[in-house]
């Protein structure tokens, strides 16, 4: 192949251009044109595959972001609904929801103390009287005493077991019939445990959860008594039996509230996992056990439906089946879940959206103190910010606060239903104290063995919850049923 020459003389163009390099020239640029539809073709599909690949190496970046997102912002109790129990890493103390006041911990300038005050009253005086001088060493028997100050020390006496018996005696009348005494309609056995040893009985199992094996010590060794684990169920189940009509009154009060908080919980019963339901108000508890979650568990337990009552949940789906009932969302799990939107995306979204509840909730604390006019300008505020937040576009690679968005315009109605009723709360927390009980008892016993166990538990705990919230005597009450008769 002969090349041309450039240059190869200052001013001279004969060698420019080489007729031979021309015509070779030409014969590759014809070859070329004649293929140039199968490279074009085989650019086109190379062009297709790296786009492809470049569109599959995006995505891949995309979920390892997401998946580095969620390591460097995990969810935890603070911001989601995770348990505390599934926490990693405990979240700091100041990351809680409330807000801080600025106060330091403990009792407030102006707060009055507490402390032990002596009685006037002691069980036992004990006095202690000098006999001689530890001076000279003189007599002091025959001198009179005076009180000088004197100390008071509280204390527990040596447990006993009382042992009781009843004995009945017959005589014979001048008619000639021999009548007989009657045993007390709760003694019906040779030899039987009473009413004190069922009380502490039902409320170490429902009050403090503590777990058979433990029982059976503890009872051993504060109390005398040995008592099998299998004779602690009998007599937990005979207490609940006994505690049946209490629990009947109490599902029929909570009925017929105004306000009803409900929610739910995982237990586990003999190896299978069953749930725990909860419906309760200011005064009331109850428990109830099922194998469902959803709406078939909820006819059984009320079959009349809940009346007029507002319904107070975590939004479970089961809940709105009973469309006649007004609702409202619990603004705590709603407040977690924008702190973890917040925490991942920085969304300013998420933080205005949260910091309206958080208006919403105070102004809840106000509605008492403020006129009427002045609470209606303030709710009407509120529902027009809620309105205009859930018209705006979200960041569609935000995917949570995406589904957030659903949900509120979904149960857009049920948000702030607290506003307008001054009983009903901003949140679901007194449902979920009512619930944690059942958590508590399966981190120390593991399970239930059994669905009478599970609703034994269910039954007397629901008694004992009630009494706490109407500050009962919880051991007094216990021994009032514990000295019914079973039905």
């Amino acid at each position: 192949m002969v090349y041309p020459h450039f240059f190869v003389g200052k001013n001279s163009v004969d060698y420019w251009y080489s007729w031979d390099y021309v015509l070779i020239f030409r014969k590759h640029f014809y070859r070329i044109l004649d293929h140039r539809d199968t490279l074009i073709q085989e650019l086109i599909k190379m062009n297709l595959q790296l786009m492809e690949e470049v569109k599959s190496l995006k995505s891949r970046v995309s979920d390892l972001e997401n998946e580095l997102a969620r390591y460097r912002n995990p969810k935890n109790s603070r911001n989601s609904s995770v348990p505390p129990s599934k926490d990693e890493n405990r979240p700091k103390k100041n990351q809680s929801l409330r807000q801080d006041t600025g106060r330091k911990t403990g009792g407030q300038p102006g707060h009055k103390g507490h402390t032990l005050e002596m009685t006037s009253s002691p069980d036992i005086i004990e006095n202690h009287i000098p006999l001689f001088c530890t001076c000279c060493g003189g007599d002091l028997s025959a001198v009179p005493a005076e009180l000088s100050s004197k100390r008071q020390v509280l204390d527990l006496p040596v447990i006993k077991v009382v042992c009781t018996e009843h004995r009945i005696f017959s005589k014979n009348c001048s008619c000639g019939e021999k009548i007989s005494g009657s045993f007390p309609d709760n003694i019906n056995a040779p030899i039987q445990y009473g009413s004190g040893v069922e009380t502490i009985v039902g409320y170490l199992h429902a009050r403090q959860y503590v777990p058979y094996r433990r029982m059976k010590e503890l009872l051993r060794d504060c109390f005398g008594i040995n008592l099998s684990e299998g004779s602690i169920d009998n007599i937990i189940g005979r207490f609940a039996r006994k505690s049946a009509p209490i629990y009947a009154k109490i599902k029929t009060a909570v009925s017929k509230s105004p306000v009803i908080g409900a929610d739910e919980t995982g237990a586990k019963v003999d190896g299978n996992k069953q749930w725990v339901w909860t419906y309760q108000t200011e005064e009331l508890t109850l428990l109830a056990i099922s194998e469902s979650r959803g709406l078939k568990a909820m006819n059984t337990h009320f079959p009349d439906g809940f009346g007029k009552a507002v319904l107070c949940h975590d939004a479970w789906r089961a809940y709105f089946n009973y469309s006649e009932n007004l609702h409202q969302l619990c603004c705590a799990h709603l407040l977690r879940e924008l702190n973890y939107i917040v925490e991942r995306y920085k969304s300013k979204w998420a933080d205005s959206l949260r910091a309206l509840f958080r208006e919403a909730i105070s102004l809840k604390r106000k509605l008492k103190k403020l006129p009427d006019t002045e609470n209606s300008r303030s709710i009407a505020s509120i529902e027009e910010k809620m309105d205009n937040l859930l018209a705006q576009p979200v960041e569609s690679k935000h995917k949570e606060a995406v589904s957030l968005q659903k949900r509120l315009l979904k149960y857009r109605k049920s948000l702030f239903t607290f506003l307008y009723h001054q009983k009903v709360p901003p949140d679901n927390n007194a449902s979920e104290r009512a619930i944690r009980n059942i958590k508590v008892k399966q981190k120390i016993s593991g399970q239930f063995k059994s669905n009478n166990g599970a609703e034994n538990f269910c039954v007397i705990r629901s008694v004992v919850d009630t009494l706490i919230k109407r500050s009962g005597n919880i051991l007094e009450n216990l021994n009032h049923i514990a000295n019914l008769q079973p039905e």
